[in-house]
């Protein structure tokens, strides 16, 4: 299936979740993810802000910010800065996302764990994306651990990895975890 086959083949299934659904699914990968050794040691997170038809982040992010540091990346041409996370400043900026306001960006070097969005994902860690490339050029410069979270039927036998994709270490979905060997 071509990557535009799959964002179509994702989005219809996606249109078909109820509240609940999505509710549940959250709480099933974000309970196996808080299991991980990597996230019981990670101090430094990078995490996305949900958008309303990715799996839902925003619990998550309330049931840990105090006890990890969470980060949220914003977009800044064609990259993507990092920067704190505070509920208090967040405004709705590069396609309709939330991001962070001020100028205190943090090096990728500085981040032990960065928690991916993707449209769909494979077992070896391979990812679609939303198409532009900005998650592939931040963790190009990565070395922490990257973990994909998504919903069962975004996960995929075989996604074909372009030049300029930068598969993931880790993959959850409700009913699944995948490490890639990558680490």
């Amino acid at each position: 299936m071509k990557k535009d086959e799959i964002r179509r083949h994702v989005r219809n299934h996606k249109s078909l979740l109820t509240d609940a659904d999505r509710q549940r699914a959250a709480e099933a990968v974000f309970d196996q993810l808080e299991k991980l050794t990597q996230f019981m040691l990670a101090d430094n997170i990078l995490i996305y802000y949900s958008l309303p038809d990715e799996l839902s982040t925003i619990d998550f992010i309330g049931k840990w910010h105090g006890r990890k540091h969470f980060f949220l990346p914003r977009v800044n041409g064609l990259d993507l800065d990092i920067l704190p996370y505070e509920r208090t400043r967040l405004h709705l900026g590069a396609f309709r996302i939330e991001e962070p306001l001020g100028d205190e960006t943090t090096d990728i070097d500085d981040i032990d764990m960065i928690i991916v969005p993707a449209v769909a994902f494979d077992s070896e860690g391979n990812r679609v994306g939303r198409g532009r490339g900005y998650y592939d050029r931040l963790l190009s410069r990565a070395k922490s651990v990257t973990v994909g979270v998504g919903y069962d039927f975004q996960l995929f036998d075989t996604i074909e990895a372009e030049p300029h994709d930068v598969p993931l270490d880790i993959v959850i979905t409700e009913t699944r975890l995948h490490r890639s060997g990558r680490r």
